[in-house]
């Protein structure tokens, strides 16, 4: 029987590509895009809430630090004199 180079190199496990098929039906193809779909809105759902979380803190702080300065300003103006001159 006549091989080509061609037939021999492919042939060849070393060569060949290793790939593996899975079969499906339809209705577990369905499935599995269905689990993705639902894990990547999970994945954003916790993102979202991550960075509500993030962003109330920081508002916090913010607040916070608006408060401190509000007071230093207050305790630096100077004293007005309440009695006529």
């Amino acid at each position: 029987m006549y091989t080509s180079l061609f037939d021999t190199f492919f042939t060849d496990s070393f060569f060949s590509p290793a790939r593996t098929v899975y079969v499906v039906s339809d209705s577990q193809l369905e499935e599995i895009k269905r689990k993705q779909r639902q894990q990547e809105l999970d994945n954003l759902e916790a993102s979202r809430k991550r960075l509500e979380e993030t962003y109330q803190s920081r508002i916090k702080i913010i607040d916070e630090r608006e408060h401190e300065l509000q007071e230093e300003l207050k305790a630096l103006a100077p004293e007005k004199n309440t009695r006529p001159d």
